[in-house]
């Protein structure tokens, strides 16, 4: 074999081996990515308990809802934990949730853990639970909803500015900063108040089995610590997510069993969502605070002043 010959083979012999050793990497990949995903598949159809974590002010959220809903409906979701640590929201948000828990709870176990705090809608979304467990030092109750407005007429006056609106009917738009409240306008606020209030403590009455006096006594528009709720009946126990765990043994519950979070994948473009997590983790609610978001009836704790 002359020396050409020779060069000619062991190129040929160093292809076949760069053949075999890409083919055995694919290979070692491809077993890699099985295992994991049988892993992985393993785990999604065994046996869990399902943790939703409510956090922050709570609005109106139907993809993370249907997200729950879809959750619950599999058989291997033996129950379900409300994580909740939030000082409420709009009066729409915590009913929507509310709602949906009460449907879960007619075939599934719900315990509450409530976190630093619970309260007003928050508290809304626990009550939903057939058991709510808090720290002593927890936050929670502030029953009530409100409505917030402010008369700049007189600033506005100052300056020089005079606001003009033209509506259909005096009722229109009512309240507005723009315009001075009046008592035909704050009586039918009044009404819109006391309606979801009416709702709200037939809520309490009922999931807390108080009669209305007693329900209507507590949820005068204040806080309370977990000891004092647990005093007056608003929560059932004290502690955390062992104690959770126990209650839930005691309805045929598996107590050890793993906990898989809530998820609902958000379409966002990365970049926007990077950038407004950036924002938030710096400046917290200094920078568009909340509250000043939440438009119309919001059942809510001084979302403003509490830093996360």
């Amino acid at each position: 074999m002359d020396e050409g010959e020779l060069i000619a083979e062991r190129r040929r012999l160093k292809r076949s081996r760069s053949w075999w050793r890409g083919a055995a990497i694919v290979v070692g990949a491809a077993m890699i990515a099985v295992a994991a995903g049988g892993s992985d598949l393993a785990r999604r159809y065994q046996p869990y308990i399902a943790e939703l974590r409510l956090s922050g002010v709570i609005m109106d959220d139907p993809e993370m809802v249907e997200a729950l809903e879809d959750a619950m409906a599999s058989r291997n979701a033996k129950a379900l934990v409300l994580r909740i640590d939030s000082p409420g929201g709009t009066v729409v948000g915590g009913e929507s949730f509310f709602r949906a828990v009460r449907a879960i709870a007619a075939d599934k176990p719900v315990v509450a853990v409530l976190g630093e705090v619970a309260a007003s809608g928050g508290y809304m979304v626990a009550i939903a639970a057939d058991h709510i467990v808090a720290r002593e030092g927890t936050i929670t109750g502030s029953i009530g909803v409100l409505m917030q407005t402010a008369d700049v007429t007189g600033l506005l006056s100052k300056l020089g500015v005079v606001p003009e609106t033209i509506k259909s009917a005096p009722l229109k738009a009512v309240p507005s900063p723009f315009e001075a409240l009046t008592e035909e306008g704050r009586a039918a606020t009044r009404l819109l108040i006391d309606d979801m209030y009416d709702m709200f403590v037939g809520m309490v009455a009922e999931r807390r089995n108080f009669d209305r006096p007693t329900a209507l006594k507590l949820a005068d528009g204040r806080v309370y610590t977990g000891r004092q709720a647990k005093a007056n009946g608003l929560v059932d126990a004290l502690g955390g997510i062992g104690e959770a765990r126990d209650w839930l043994a005691t309805k045929g519950v598996d107590g050890d069993l793993p906990m898989r979070e809530v998820r609902v994948w958000r379409d966002e473009p990365l970049l926007g969502g990077l950038a407004r997590s950036a924002v938030s983790a710096m400046f917290g609610k200094t920078y568009l605070p909340e509250r000043l978001r939440l438009d119309g009836l919001v059942a809510v704790w001084h979302p403003d002043l509490r830093l996360r």
